[in-house]
């Protein structure tokens, strides 16, 4: 196969790029540019998927200058066709193929058929079973959200809708412990890819999670992230190692102090990027650090942005705006003015409160008609005034689903060892600390206790968590050589790999270990809810990370209640932070999302008392107690309230729940999957109730079939064995392996041609009908999401011997039992015979379905100008009174609407499938 700059070829994979033209030929790759849509790929020249495009005497080209002409002859001169034809004023013309329009139509099944390349019938059945799919499928209003092996859960869902609709969202993301935040950024991504919003991706966490995070986007998402990690950027590498994946997953301490890394990142241009852990990112009026510069950089750069934090507030307004200001750098420019804005929220939530009880506030805000019904007066609050347009954050009070906590308390002597040890806070809290090697581990009653508490639980498992390192690896030594107890450590000295296999140790049921024993990174970002058992061989100063540590079991799908054992040396100063986070805090029975606001509240008053308790602590603890309830409820009543009535409609959340469970409910993937299994020679064997065992044969069609092991897949349809059985693939008609199939049918001449007969009652014997089947084809970007205005459309027309259109009395299923295979003797003599008849009604199917296609692009047009037009004024009135509103989003949105106008009006017909029936 010989490539040649300036010629012109079209893609097998994907007939939405239009018409290519080659722009570099190397020895082994060659780069085409598609000009309908405005990308230049690169193929290996081996096995590209391109057909070189050559069109026959009789056709119709066009040019770029809007020429049409018929081909009379052609001619190739230095690997380039020039066409010669004749236009609408019977002149003739010659023109290269580089002046041919971009917006190519090819109707090979007609010249299939006439060429006698036939399919089977039950082929054309799937060619046309696979249109009507994709077009239900581009016309769905849950399209994008039913692909994630995840529970159904309203915040999640409503989150992943809101945000994956968006044009280059940027979002914090800051719902409580435990609530799913991964899991939304990953049904976001996957909704960013799946409708073209988005193409590369680049995901930024702390280097503890990366293989967590690798493991969770590809197991309940099918993103297949490359990991980039000191080893791969050693690797050779040519030009840029960034440009070589699409989805990238990587920490920020990868580059740090390494400015040509850096340059690399920001060079390699990416749609979305997501920060996970963003509270870590370090910044404050008077200066940033390298971290939270490397982000903001790229923030300026990347039109999308997604950070996580569970604690957007608990560490100061400051280091909330910090987060903030990354997002929307001109809206949040001012902290001082933040601060002034924060104290309104307060009284749009007390409106909102009164509009919820069904009174109208006499104080409505400028704009708002008293008229307009409740429901509708707080979503134009919430959208005029609120936060949630950049923050979303569910709690635990607005979410069910969570078990109950159980604190236990374990008091135990203070040794003698200890109480001899000159005392700091420090070594208050860690009495090990000074010592330099284990041997603390012979005299500390903790964890004789310890390995007693374990055997007593024997078999259930627990998690252990402590402040440092060297703790825990004495600590997990200690149970495994010297107390027999299976367990693993877990901790910042060990690779991320070694972590990860000591978490699927303790994960493991069967033999896997009784106890984990973590240092503090352990406390965050994993998830061991399988385990409800957590001992705190000390506490945390900070609140927060008492709840992160909490957190690792206390979450959603957690089956029992989260018994936390609390092991304290008497008069030490983990006795004192105990009864502080117990009877001041109450940090043990339920989230506190104020803890670190309260700590510093009372820390001064606090750090002494831990040094030495007096006779004030006890009312440290009342005044703790009363703030504490205090601000629990002003957090109920003011920002917090806002952003649950923002953060997850349930209404809505439930009709978009109840559209992916009907499209589960149907068994309309099974039979198609099947129908897929036989024409791709893949063998269907019945597993259990709602699930498939496929394996590949000798018979297949093609050596491939995406997401087909050689030793076989299981498959299952329905969600919740999907989630209970990690050994089988949850099928969705948006897994990988339907996705990428229905494209080898589409995208490639599989049963677009087809002969058969029948025998129909009252119709002469030898009366030829057609069966035709078209689309729209419209070219264009996927960004501009054209198909959600003007989806494929699938056409039958059933246009018989006088030219009448049948369809609506021969349904297509109808036939498809009626009809029978023909030899290829047979139909091959009946090609012959039927030649200028085929070519006559194709004519007549050819005009009926222009002509329905004009209706459709008028009504295609009318609904998206319609559709954004209203979209744009709702965006233009809200940025009046609400900043958050991006001057970029109203810009996007005139592009869009003007874009979508003139692809849709570019839109043709694109002729998918013939079939030709004679009655017997």
């Amino acid at each position: 196969m010989e490539y040649i700059v300036g010629q012109r070829w079209v893609s097998h994979a994907d007939a939405q790029l239009g018409l290519g033209v080659v722009v570099e030929v190397e020895p082994r790759r060659v780069t085409v540019n598609f000009p309908a849509v405005g990308e230049e790929r690169t193929y290996a020249t081996d096995g590209a998927p391109l057909t070189r495009l050559r069109f026959q005497e009789g056709d119709h080209i066009s040019t770029t200058n809007g020429v049409e002409l018929i081909v009379t002859s052609i001619e190739e001169r230095q690997g380039l066709l020039l066409y010669t034809g004749t236009d609408h004023h019977e002149a003739t013309l010659t023109v290269s193929e580089l002046e041919l329009d971009a917006y190519v139509q090819l109707t090979t099944p007609q010249q299939r058929l006439l060429n006698g390349h036939f399919d089977k019938n039950g082929d054309f059945a799937l060619r046309v079973a696979t249109f009507e799919h994709l077009d239900r499928q581009q016309r769905s209003p849950v399209r994008g959200l039913m692909g994630s092996r995840t529970s159904l859960l309203p915040h999640q869902v409503y989150i992943a809708h809101e945000v994956g609709q968006r044009f280059a969202p940027r979002v914090l993301l800051a719902d409580e412990v435990g609530l799913g935040k991964t899991i939304e950024a990953g049904m976001i991504m996957h909704q960013q890819l799946l409708c073209g919003r988005a193409n590369r991706l680049l995901v930024m966490v702390p280097e503890p999670l990366l293989h967590q995070w690798l493991v969770e986007m590809l197991r309940r998402f099918n993103l297949h992230f490359a990991l980039f990690d000191e080893e791969r950027l050693a690797q050779p590498s040519d030009g840029n190692p960034f440009d070589s994946e699409q989805l990238v997953l990587c920490s920020p301490q990868l580059f740090l102090d390494q400015p040509e890394r850096q340059q690399q990142l920001l060079d390699a241009g990416w749609d979305l990027v997501v920060v996970d852990e963003a509270h870590h990112l370090h910044w404050s009026e008077e200066e940033s650090g390298a971290d939270y510069r490397l982000v903001e950089t790229l923030a300026s750069r990347c039109p999308g942005l997604l950070l996580l934090t569970a604690t957007p507030e608990q560490l100061g307004q400051a280091s909330h705006f910090a987060r903030l200001r990354l997002l929307d750098p001109s809206r949040f420019h001012s902290l001082e003015q933040f601060i002034e804005e924060e104290k309104e929220y307060r009284r749009w939530s007390d409106m909102a409160r009164q509009l919820e009880a069904g009174e109208v506030p006499a104080d409505l805000p400028a704009g708002l008609d008293a008229a307009t019904p409740p429901p509708q007066l707080i979503d134009q609050i919430l959208d005029r005034h609120g936060t949630g347009r950049v923050l979303f954050r569910n709690t635990r009070a607005a979410v069910s689903g969570f078990p109950q906590r159980h604190l236990h308390r374990h008091p135990l002597p203070y040794p003698e060892e200890y109480a001899l040890a000159s005392l700091d806070l420090e070594s208050g809290l860690h009495p090990e600390r000074p010592y330099h090697d284990d041997s603390w581990v012979a005299f500390d009653p903790r964890v004789e206790w310890l390995e007693k508490f374990l055997k007593q639980l024997r078999p259930a498992k627990a998690l252990v968590i402590c402040a440092h390192a060297d703790t825990a690896v004495a600590l997990e030594h200690h149970l495994h050589l010297r107390a027999g107890i299976r367990s693993a450590a877990f901790y910042e000295g060990l690779s991320i790999v070694e972590r990860d296999r000591a978490a699927a140790y303790f994960a493991d049921e069967i033999n896997g270990a009784q106890t984990l024993v973590c240092s503090e990174i352990g406390s965050e970002g994993r998830n061991f809810q399988f385990a409800h058992h957590l001992i705190l061989f000390d506490l945390p100063l900070n609140p927060d990370l008492l709840e992160q540590r909490i957190g690792r079991l206390d979450r959603i799908g957690q089956q029992h209640d989260v018994q936390i054992h609390v092991p304290y040396l008497e008069g030490s100063a983990q006795h004192s932070l105990l009864d502080w986070y117990e009877r001041g805090l109450d940090a043990f029975s339920e989230s506190c999302s104020a803890g670190h606001m309260i700590f510093q509240r009372f820390a001064e008053r606090l750090l002494p008392q831990l040094e030495k308790r007096t006779d004030d602590f006890e009312q440290l603890l009342a005044d703790t107690a009363d703030f504490t309830v205090e601000t629990r409820r002003e957090l109920r009543e003011g920002r917090d309230r806002l952003l649950e009535l923002n953060s997850c409609k349930p209404e809505q959340a439930q009709q978009l729940i109840d559209g992916i469970r009907e499209r589960e409910a149907s068994d309309q993937l099974l039979n198609y999957l099947e129908a897929l299994c036989e024409a791709f020679g893949v063998d269907s064997e019945f597993h259990s109730e709602g699930a498939l065992i496929l394996r590949p044969t000798e018979q297949m069609l093609t050596g491939h079939f995406p997401y087909l092991r050689d030793e076989g897949t299981t498959v299952t349809f329905d969600r919740d064995k999907g989630l209970a059985r990690e050994d089988m693939a949850f099928l969705t008609w948006e897994h990988p392996m339907l996705v990428e199939a229905m494209d080898m049918v589409h995208s490639t001449e599989l049963g677009n041609a087809a002969i058969g007969t029948i025998k129909l009652k009252g119709i002469p014997p030898g009366t030829m009908m057609l069966e035709c089947l078209f689309t729209v084809n419209c070219v264009a970007p996927r960004e501009l999401q054209v198909e959600r205005f003007l989806p494929l459309s699938p056409m039958r027309l059933l246009v018989d011997a006088r030219g009448k259109d049948l369809a609506h009395l021969v349904p297509h299923a109808r036939l498809n039992e009626l009809v029978e295979r023909v030899k290829k003797p047979v139909a091959l003599a009946i090609i012959k015979q039927v030649q200028t008849d085929v070519d006559a009604k194709m004519a007549l199917a050819t005009s009926q379905a222009e002509a329905r296609l004009a209706d459709i692009l008028t009504e295609a047009e009318a609904e998206m100008r319609s559709a954004l037009g209203a979209e744009r004024e709702r965006l233009a009135a809200l940025r009046e009174v609400n900043p958050a509103i991006r001057q970029e989003e109203l810009d996007h949105l005139d592009y869009r609407i003007e874009e979508c106008a003139v692809h849709i009006r570019h839109a043709g017909l694109q002729l998918q499938a013939l079939r030709l029936i004679l009655t017997t």
